[in-house]
């Protein structure tokens, strides 16, 4: 099975200049844990919840002044709509990611892949728990 098969399609992206209380909107709206941050119409990073929590909470930054830019983890880690689910799921695992930006050819964004995309859609019980059971245990 091809990840352009359960994927999420047109994902949510975030300008690197927005602030978080845009991101956590668009998070919100979007039901969605993280978003992919552009700069120049490229990915350049991801801003997740646990960013906010850790990095503006904490902290006590505003998240109206405070920019994505500030908070996000930089660089960032997608797969392309034509990998097989398995080896996605792999990458997914290996790197305790929830869910993955899903780029074509040309490295364009297309869609989201998520944990729960591959669980209610992957169509194979032992992928689904192998995958759960690596992202849950770090």
């Amino acid at each position: 099975m091809r990840v352009r098969e359960i994927m999420h399609p047109k994902a949510k992206v975030i300008n690197f200049e927005h602030t978080v209380e845009e991101a956590a909107r668009i998070m919100e709206s979007e039901d969605c844990g993280s978003i992919p941050v552009e700069k120049n119409d490229k990915m350049v990073g991801m801003v997740t919840d646990r960013d906010i929590a850790i990095r503006v909470v904490a902290h006590g930054k505003d998240p109206r002044k405070t920019k994505v830019q500030e908070i996000m983890s930089e660089g960032i880690n997608y797969c392309f709509e034509d990998d097989d689910l398995e080896e996605v799921s792999k990458k997914m695992s290996g790197k305790q990611h929830r869910r993955l930006p899903v780029v074509d050819k040309n490295k364009r964004l297309v869609g989201m892949v998520s944990l729960g995309d591959i669980a209610s859609r992957g169509g194979d019980a032992k992928l689904t728990h192998k995958t759960l059971s690596s992202v849950a245990h770090h």
